[in-house]
């Protein structure tokens, strides 16, 4: 669930998802696993809501489906970064498919009972304003996902995982639920930190982006041609 703006001090080498590669084409194979992770959400929800969540088969053919869809995200990034295919159309689809399959796993978990309707509604919330914020900011420069966003999102699956899985029909249901709720509610707390560290991400981005200097540039020269004081 990845640039024309300044990075900010680092004690490493560089991310290779913040530098799209500009001879990639965005027809490669990473961009193309993003986008299948994109068509198996209809049919992940389809198999998790087929009998309202009773049929255990179902169930179980829903999670390895969210298991695979998952497993392309971990792909297409080794790829994207590995090959040098990373790329600004990658970069905007990535947390786009992560928040689709998300996004329909908590729906479908709060439809059969599994999930509070307000965490799904926090979490949802949260995903649309960033997905949101992404594109207000997308002309100062392409925000990748963060690595504390990468941490939610594996808290988040791990938990949808483990309330996908059909645990009654399973022992030691009582602990498989118990662990599943305990680790959703890190991820919860997960979502909210990273959702408002997004936020100054994307306030400081419109600072300091090469267009915010441009325009700020052009307001001072505009003001000196006019014998204005700078302020």
């Amino acid at each position: 669930m990845r640039e024309p703006v300044p990075p900010r001090p680092m004690t490493g080498p560089p991310d290779p998802m913040a530098q799209p590669s500009h001879d990639a084409s965005p027809w490669n194979l990473p961009n193309a696993l993003t986008v299948l992770r994109i068509l198996l959400v209809p049919v992940f929800g389809g198999m998790l809501l087929a009998e309202s969540g009773a049929n255990p088969g179902q169930r179980f053919a829903a999670l390895a489906v969210f298991l695979v869809a998952m497993i392309t995200d971990r792909i297409d990034g080794e790829l994207a970064r590995s090959r040098g295919l990373v790329t600004d159309v990658g970069k905007i689809l990535d947390p786009i498919a992560d928040k689709a399959l998300l996004g329909m796993a908590f729906v479908g978990l709060s439809i059969i009972g599994l999930v509070p309707w307000w965490v799904t509604a926090l979490v949802l919330a949260r995903e649309i304003g960033v997905t949101v914020v992404r594109f207000v900011v997308i002309r100062h420069g392409v925000m990748p996902a963060g690595r504390g966003g990468k941490v939610k999102t594996f808290a988040q699956a791990v938990a949808l995982s483990l309330l996908v899985l059909p645990t009654w029909v399973l022992p030691g249901v009582q602990v498989w639920r118990w662990t599943a709720y305990v680790v959703l509610g890190v991820a919860v707390a997960l979502t909210v930190v990273t959702g408002l560290d997004y936020l100054v991400q994307a306030h400081r981005l419109r600072q300091t982006s090469p267009r915010a200097v441009a325009k700020r540039a052009a307001r001072a020269a505009a003001r000196a041609a006019r014998g204005e004081p700078r302020s």
